[in-house]
């Protein structure tokens, strides 16, 4: 008996090769590589993009980024994981300061990754802490996204006057020794950074999916990127974050995300389950 296929059927294939035809097309024209990001993830943006752009298929979409770099600027924005807010889930950053910064102390000089680091937020949150923790003299913050627009917004340090009432309460709730105030200057509708947040702190493109380690760090901070990523490209993230990370050196996750599968998982060791820190080098008891 034949099998019979719905139009349901063949319209979710259909969509899928779209999208997939999409992001080979830009990988091979364009070198940027999608094509390992969740599909639930890469299909609610690629259709966000197809409506702004008042087109009807994600192959008309295809055509258009082929052959106009701004609407692959746009696309690409969209594709971007852009959610932060300064000293996000304080919780972390509370046990950071109190299981992390303690060894950090020992170190003559500190080299932190923040991977990922949409408009900036979370690595000023780190250079916040560790200023009160008398440890960022000795320390470079290098923060690292595939996004150059939004590169060029955490560059500038500044941040919405709505937010701080939020923000605040995050960094109270971190562990904060100060008035939060004490680091920003207020202006009509938006606040800017003190410049010595920004003194130790380098920004710059690299995308995980493509590129390769550019240094030894003390420490990896990567949180919730991952969740958007496939098992294969996780597990090619992992192994980057691996071998970019000194002996003895700590990755931080998302609280949604957990260093459990792929070849180097086995060499971490949990320091803190709920926030999702862990330290190489310590090889798991079976």
């Amino acid at each position: 008996m034949p099998m019979r296929i719905s139009s349901e059927d063949i319209e979710v294939d259909v969509e899928k090769i779209e999208i997939d035809l999409l992001l080979e097309g830009i990988y091979r024209h364009y070198g940027f590589d999608f094509r390992n990001y969740a599909l639930s993830s890469v299909k609610r943006r690629v259709w966000h993009r197809v409506r702004t752009e008042q087109l009807n298929t994600i192959s008309e979409l295809q055509s258009k980024v082929l052959h106009d770099p701004m609407v692959l600027k746009n696309l690409l924005n969209d594709l971007s994981i852009n959610v932060t807010e300064m000293f996000r889930d304080p919780s972390f950053f509370k046990a950071f300061r109190d299981k992390v910064v303690p060894t950090l102390r020992n170190y003559p000089f500190i080299r932190i990754w923040h991977a990922g680091c949409s408009s900036g937020e979370e690595a000023y949150s780190m250079a916040i802490l560790l200023l009160e923790e008398g440890l960022y003299d000795k320390t470079k913050i290098y923060a690292t996204d595939m996004n150059e627009d939004i590169l060029d917004k955490a560059r500038e340090g500044k941040i919405p006057l709505s937010h701080m009432q939020l923000y605040t309460k995050n960094y109270q709730q971190a562990g904060g020794h100060k008035e939060f105030s004490e680091y920003y200057t207020a202006h009509r509708d938006y606040v800017l950074l003190k410049p010595l947040l920004k003194k130790n702190i380098v920004f710059a493109h690299h995308n995980l999916v493509t590129d390769h380690s550019f240094n030894e760090f003390h420490v990896i901070i990567c949180r919730n990127v991952l969740i958007y990523f496939n098992t294969a490209l996780k597990n090619r993230v992992y192994d980057l974050f691996f071998h970019s990370l000194s002996d003895g050196g700590y990755l931080g996750l998302g609280n949604k995300e957990a260093l459990t599968s792929g070849d180097t998982s086995h060499f971490y060791q949990e320091i803190d389950r709920e926030e999702k820190i862990y330290i190489k080098g310590v090889t798991k008891i079976v």
